[in-house]
């Protein structure tokens, strides 16, 4: 296919980005959306509905204070280079179409705003999955270059069964590991948001790649888990083992790259 105008590209991601940051701000609180407005409610000028112009032009903060945190420049900025990096990856592909291409700015575009939310709120939404599913089976019903309808059903199927095992394998952890400290665990590793994130990806997927992307998550999140305890560390900060950490980046982030360099991370790994 032809390369779309990459700046155009990358403008859209930051109007994108701008609609994902007021998603991010109400849905959580579950309220009904407004136009963008600062932490204490405050209406934001038009010049501040983006978080880069806010910073640029010194309207940040809201005549109370209370400022913008630098999740809305960064939303923005990394909606905008997800975009510019989905039109590059399906510049080498001359099967490559259109439809195809706004299906991914699509998924991109929900797992930004899954993972803003996640970190943020250690909360993944039905409001988010429910939307992202349905759009899975209608690119695998009306888009050949993606997953089949099978593949996409079969992939939801095992994102699900796996993950669901995860998740209640975490409560038995929990409840073992209640009865042997003194201090009491009220948490687990895998909330039901992650079991529904993988169900989501392996539609988007196909259960072939999936599997691919649950090893790589497994991986991931050790990586992440590492560094944070690196960064604790480093930080002096006190930390506890059983701390929760959100563990839909790490899904996000297999699923971004198998979703755009399927074909280029597979050769890789089996190279290894």
């Amino acid at each position: 296919m032809n390369l779309l105008p990459l700046p155009l590209v990358f403008i859209a991601g930051l109007l994108i980005g701008v609609v994902l940051n007021m998603l991010a701000d109400d849905l959580p609180r579950r309220r009904a959306l407004r136009l963008p407005h600062y932490p204490d409610n405050e209406p934001r000028p038009p010049l501040a509905w983006s978080g880069i112009t806010a910073f640029l032009f010194d309207k940040r903060a809201s005549s109370k204070g209370r400022k913008l945190s630098w999740r809305y420049p960064l939303t923005e900025i990394g909606t905008g280079l997800l975009f510019v990096i989905a039109v590059l990856a399906s510049a080498d592909d001359q099967q490559q179409s259109i439809l195809r291409l706004i299906f991914w700015f699509y998924y991109l575009a929900a797992l930004m705003l899954i993972t803003v939310i996640d970190v943020e709120h250690r909360l993944i939404l039905f409001v988010t999955i429910i939307p992202t599913g349905v759009v899975a089976l209608l690119d695998a019903l009306i888009e050949p270059m993606g997953p089949t309808l099978p593949d996409a059903l079969i992939g939801g199927a095992v994102g699900f069964g796996v993950f669901f095992l995860l998740y209640r394998g975490g409560f038995l952890f929990v409840a073992l590991s209640n009865q042997m400290r003194e201090r009491k665990l009220n948490t687990v590793a895998f909330g039901y948001g992650d079991v529904m994130l993988m169900t989501v990806v392996g539609m988007m997927l196909g259960w072939q790649t999936l599997i691919l992307a649950m090893f790589i998550t497994v991986f991931v999140g050790a990586a992440g888990a590492i560094c944070w305890l690196v960064w604790n560390a480093v930080a002096q900060r006190q930390y506890s083992w059983a701390t929760p950490l959100p563990y839909g980046p790490y899904i996000v982030v297999a699923a971004i790259a198998l979703l755009l360099f399927a074909n280029e991370v597979g050769a890789v790994l089996l190279a290894r």
